[in-house]
């Protein structure tokens, strides 16, 4: 086993130490606190919520406890950013099986609000390369969970628990293999094919890495990666001028360091970082590099949201309000035209990122139900629309209804607008309130209901 490069002074008696000092903290606060852990970033897109009374600072569970080589795996502390993982694990030639696409996920975020990625039609969600967790449960008790020990229950419901039912301080995770570099090539499919085509390369001889990107109704792209040890004749760059998004019309086939390919998307924060100006050449010749990621746009946003200067501007402009649409979806695959096709009519955001997925066993997940070897696409749509007058969230209830008659899911990230019965029967809520009772009986954080709605 080796230490891992990112942090060569976290040891295990280290890591120890900051985790009995946070559960000091935590069990020192008065009873009927709520209490939620500080980290500097957020990728949620929930901007409104009241902070909780109790705010514990848990910067020292941010590091790589070890990796190994030989076992193919990470000890890994909750609040450690995906970026920095992946800056301990390359060198070994390793990275997770499945690494969201912004840098700033943690891991704990990933594994109990989700994640996905390019891998996930093969490697599933981050959750399921977990070996065991060390949880904090909202009672104050350090817990090991496991896939068949005494909290398995926890395990197997944590996922899409988003804190409610505790914190993931340490992870132990599995790796898998990598090759320097990653060569793509950029397939246009018609429309009538895509969904047969997406099953074509997802099969079992498919590549290393399956997403697509839809850029009007009628023109879209799966992009398919594969491991190389050969950068050919040259490796493109799109941390700089050139913006990645872009390439996938332009250019049949394509070359990546693994490193830039695992971050293609956080430099431009997909296509999002257009709506800030950071795409004009003349702004992004003068915008600093290391300000093009995708916590400095979140960050912008959320100042526009706590101040309103987007409202006021189309108030002295007299244009319409905008309404943010932003979400991730699973659609069961033989229902992606369907969901396309009304999420054109109806929505009409472009572009559109489309990322196939399957679970990868046949283990469930009780909180995300998903029926084990049945191929979804994930669809992710990140921008505003016009205001329906009289009807503010007219658009995300559109999607909402359009998600549940498709029998899809939706990730709970973002803007939530279920009434409470609804929301349960999506997230099967006797199983939650199971585990609330077991783990949380005196109510120290919020239900998951009121967490993602409030």
């Amino acid at each position: 086993m080796q230490t891992s490069v990112a942090d060569m002074t976290l040891t295990p008696s280290r890591h120890d130490a900051a985790v009995a000092d946070l559960v000091g903290r935590y069990r020192a606060l008065p009873p009927g606190t709520r209490v939620r852990l500080a980290k500097k970033t957020s990728n949620l897109f929930r901007f409104d919520g009241a902070e909780s009374a109790g705010t514990i600072d848990a910067s020292a569970l941010a590091g790589v406890i070890s990796v190994d080589d030989v076992a193919r795996t990470a000890d890994v502390q909750g609040m450690t950013t995906y970026e920095d993982l992946v800056e301990a694990t390359l060198p070994h030639r390793l990275m997770p099986l499945v690494v969201p696409q912004l840098k700033t996920i943690t891991l704990g975020g990933a594994v109990t609000g989700l994640g996905i990625e390019s891998t996930s039609f093969r490697h599933g969600l981050p959750h399921e390369s977990v070996l065991e967790m060390d949880i904090l449960t909202p009672e104050g008790e350090l817990v090991t969970a496991t896939p068949d020990g005494e909290h398995a229950d926890l395990f197997a419901g944590f996922p899409n628990s988003y804190g409610t039912l505790g914190y993931a301080l340490r992870l132990k995770i599995e790796l898998q293999r990598v090759s320097p570099f990653v060569r793509l090539e950029h397939r246009r499919v018609a429309t009538a094919d895509l969904a047969a085509t997406i099953e074509e390369v997802c099969g079992p001889d498919g590549p290393d890495f399956v997403d697509g990107t839809v850029f009007e109704p009628g023109e879209q792209y799966l992009t398919l990666g594969t491991f190389s040890e050969d950068p050919g004749p040259g490796v493109s760059d799109y941390t700089g001028q050139q913006i990645f998004y872009r390439s996938i019309r332009e250019r049949t086939t394509d070359v990546l360091t693994v490193h830039d390919y695992i971050w293609r998307w956080d430099t431009d924060w997909f296509w999002c970082s257009r709506a800030l100006g950071a795409q004009h050449p003349v702004v992004r010749r003068f915008w600093p590099r290391r300000y093009r990621r995708s916590d400095v746009y979140r960050r912008l946003v959320a100042l526009d949201r706590r101040h309103g200067f987007s409202r006021l501007a189309h108030r002295i402009t007299r244009t319409p309000q905008e309404e943010p649409v932003i979400q991730d979806v699973e659609i069961p695959v033989d229902r992606l035209a369907e969901f396309l096709d009304a999420f054109h009519r109806d929505i009409g955001i472009r572009p559109v990122w489309l990322c196939p997925l399957r679970l990868r066993g046949e283990r469930t997940w009780p909180l995300y139900p998903m029926q084990p070897g049945e191929l979804y696409v994930n669809v992710g749509f990140w921008s505003s629309v016009p205001e329906t007058p009289g009807r503010p969230d007219a658009h995300n209830r559109r999607i909402e209804e359009l998600v549940a008659d498709l029998g899809g899911h939706k990730s709970l990230y973002s803007t939530v607008h279920y009434d409470e019965g609804e929301f349960w029967k999506h997230y099967n809520g006797p199983a939650y309130r199971a585990l609330k009772q077991r783990y949380d009986p005196h109510g120290r954080q919020p239900d998951l209901y009121s967490k993602v709605t409030r």
